[in-house]
């Protein structure tokens, strides 16, 4: 896919002469590049010459640098600097520990450390709930990595995960107020893991596991959940499963089907997979045929791990056999949560009429959405740049504000089921349709309405 991104934006400082036409030159460059021209300022000017900087966004970093050497072909213009948008952003990382708490003179300080906290340690050390009321933990979650799965990347470690917790972290308070802290260990063993995490947790109020890989993830939440005394989440299965569900809830609504008649095709049978096939299954969803690299997954296959062997036990009930785009032929909705570039847009014809695509690989999807959309009545992404982005961000700020907010310890069905009806409830009936299926990440109605439907189920089902 060759669209351009703010993700791959830069800033081209050039030197041009004062001349009329010499913006017009510099932005038909960019524009013969290939790239989505978003700003530009002429930072100096003189008698004979200007200085401008060209702001535009490219699909990658090899594209940004065909753009920048397409300015410097321009007459008489010279490259002076270019600056990679996203890069400049993280300079420095992302995050800050602000107090909430002046210290001003010896009296804040007296009441915030010496000697006056004191007398909190001792209140805690006599009461340790309280330790939820007078520090940190009420409203602190750690974002844990190994760094075995991220995004799209794959085994890339600790430390390169870390702008993405970094990330992460920012969501939590930008959405939900909730202040989050990367996690990021150097470990793989889940015994390692599982203890260090259990050794840090007193001093959160849960814990958000991300970007492990399958099937590690499974035992440490297992385990995890099990050790700990707080909410321990696995963003990449329930966050998705979530957000999934609501979507498709909504997509439903739009093409007239019921959730009980339709054939589901799930590819992909990791953390994301297995999760979105345990919550359909939960809500009535009874067709479901997953797959992965040999195709469908059933009982009869060699070699199954636990996890694709509930899978096979539990879906498939027509007995399926074969490939991916096999089983998608007469079936109403395709999820994927695999790799890109698997399937055409013929594949999307063999499919039911009015059928919902969820192409969610990222950066680049299961099948080309254009394509698709030659067929399908709804066609969703996991990607910012096409409408219907399915995004955890919708999930799992509310979701760990409404947890937080109950004192929930157990994460059930019926609480995972509430916050995805309220991210399909968030979107007006006047205002769904096939191209807007969930509402947008920046819709500030969302995460306290997940929250609110968090705080409630988990109340109610003695999540507590």
């Amino acid at each position: 896919m060759s669209n351009t991104s703010p993700g791959s934006a830069i800033t081209v400082r050039v030197e041009a002469p004062s001349n009329a036409g010499v913006t017009s030159g510099l932005v038909a460059a960019v524009g013969r590049a290939g790239g989505a021209l978003t700003a530009l300022d002429v930072v100096e000017s003189h008698a004979d010459r200007i200085v401008v900087d060209i702001t535009c966004d490219a699909t990658d970093a090899e594209h940004a640098e065909t753009i920048a050497a397409a300015l410097a072909e321009v007459d008489a213009v010279s490259v002076r600097k270019v600056s990679d948008r996203t890069f400049l952003m993280h300079l420095g990382g992302k995050l800050e520990v602000a107090s909430k708490v002046p210290l001003r003179h010896r009296d804040d300080l007296s009441r915030a450390y010496t000697p006056g906290v004191a007398r909190i340690c001792r209140a805690i050390a006599e009461n340790p709930e309280d330790v939820r009321r007078l520090t940190i933990k009420r409203n602190t979650v750690a974002v844990v990595t190994d760094g075995s799965a991220v995004l799209g990347l794959g085994d890339i470690g600790p430390a390169a995960a870390l702008p993405v917790m970094e990330g992460k972290a920012a969501l939590f308070k930008q959405f939900a107020g909730v202040d989050a802290w990367p996690v990021c260990l150097d470990a793989r063993d889940p015994d390692k893991i599982v203890e260090i995490v259990r050794s840090l947790a007193t001093v959160y109020g849960g814990i958000n596991l991300e970007d492990i890989a399958a099937p590690r993830c499974f035992e440490i939440e297992r385990r995890l959940r099990a050790e700990l005394d707080i909410p321990v989440f696995h963003d990449d299965q329930h966050g998705t499963a979530i957000v999934v569900l609501a979507a498709l809830t909504n997509a439903l609504r739009v093409v007239g089907k019921k959730k009980a008649d339709v054939r589901v095709v799930v590819s992909g049978v990791g953390a994301a997979g297995y999760a979105i096939i345990r919550l359909l299954r939960a809500q009535g969803v009874h067709d479901i045929v997953a797959c992965d690299r040999r195709g469908v997954v059933h009982p009869g296959r060699d070699g199954l791990e636990p996890t694709r062997r509930w899978i096979a036990e539990h879906t498939n009930p027509l007995g399926l056999d074969g490939t991916l785009a096999g089983a998608l032929v007469g079936a109403d909705v395709f999820i994927g949560v695999s790799a890109p570039n698997l399937l055409t847009g013929d594949d999307i014809a063999a499919m039911a009429d009015d059928a919902i695509v969820f192409a969610l690989a990222n950066p680049d999807p299961e099948v080309d959405p254009f394509a698709a959309r030659e067929h399908a009545a709804v066609v969703a992404t996991g990607r910012s740049d096409f409408p219907n982005q399915i995004n955890n961000v919708l999930a799992f700020p509310g979701f760990f504000r409404g947890m937080l907010d109950a004192g929930a310890r157990e994460i059930t069905e019926a609480v995972l089921i509430a916050a995805a009806d309220a991210i399909a409830d968030s979107v007006e009936p006047g205002e769904l349709g096939a191209g807007y299926i969930v509402p947008s990440v920046f819709d500030g109605t969302v995460a306290p309405a997940v929250a609110r439907a968090v705080r409630e189920a988990a109340t109610a089902s003695g999540a507590r």
